[in-house]
């Protein structure tokens, strides 16, 4: 974990939630390949070819943008697949229930937080999976408001997901907290608004945020 700011009164914590409240390999590969695959049975390419198209792209796009990583979502427009159709194909691919369980230590976690901050989460996955993936944990009472890809159709790290979170939480950015699993992702952007952000390995340092916060 990595404390990059901590704002001196916060209101809201803003959570990422795959790899960030869950940590689970084989579902955050599944969660890219099965779009990947997806786009190669469109293109008529193998699987293999569509991986290498998208991880040269994504190597590529980094090279040219000082190491910045890109999202997928915005890796498929380059390959002219709108934000609109991959929401789609979100929506139909992914089944959380399928790799994650519910998470006790992360409930009474959320739950402790709670009862002190706004609690949101700020995902480039639509609303539906997400809310899927939340409810395989058990926490979608406890975090009930969700910004998804389709909410703005845009894909982290744009401005605008975020200030739609300040909207629903009724926060000043320099009362949030951002948390995340990648940096160009998940905090480059809310650091800049000028939020507080905190760089997590995995659900583990999310363990540990009722001591520290």
């Amino acid at each position: 974990m990595k404390i990059i700011r901590l704002p001196s009164q916060i209101k809201t914590l803003i959570f990422d939630i795959d790899s960030t409240l869950y940590t689970s390999a084989s579902y955050a590969f599944e969660q890219v390949d099965c779009q990947v695959r997806h786009f190669a049975e469109l293109k008529g390419l193998t699987a293999e070819q569509a991986r290498k198209m998208i991880s040269d792209y994504r190597k590529q796009y980094a090279s040219e943008h000082d190491g910045k990583a890109v999202s997928l979502g915005n890796t498929l427009v380059n390959f002219g697949i709108p934000i609109e159709e991959s929401i789609k194909w979100r929506k139909e691919l992914l089944n959380p229930s399928d790799f994650l369980s519910k998470d006790e230590k992360l409930i009474k976690t959320l739950s402790a937080l709670k009862e002190k901050y706004s609690l949101i989460c700020v995902t480039n996955n639509p609303v539906l999976p997400a809310y899927k993936t939340l409810e395989a944990l058990g926490i979608e009472k406890i975090i009930p408001d969700i910004v998804g890809l389709d909410t703005c159709c845009k894909s982290k790290p744009a401005r605008e997901p975020f200030e739609k979170a300040l909207e629903i939480t009724q926060s000043a950015a320099e009362n949030c907290v951002s948390i995340g699993d990648r940096y160009d992702l998940d905090l480059a952007i809310p650091l800049e608004m000028g939020m507080g952000g905190i760089l997590v390995n995995g659900v583990s340092d999310v363990y540990k945020f009722s001591e520290i916060l």
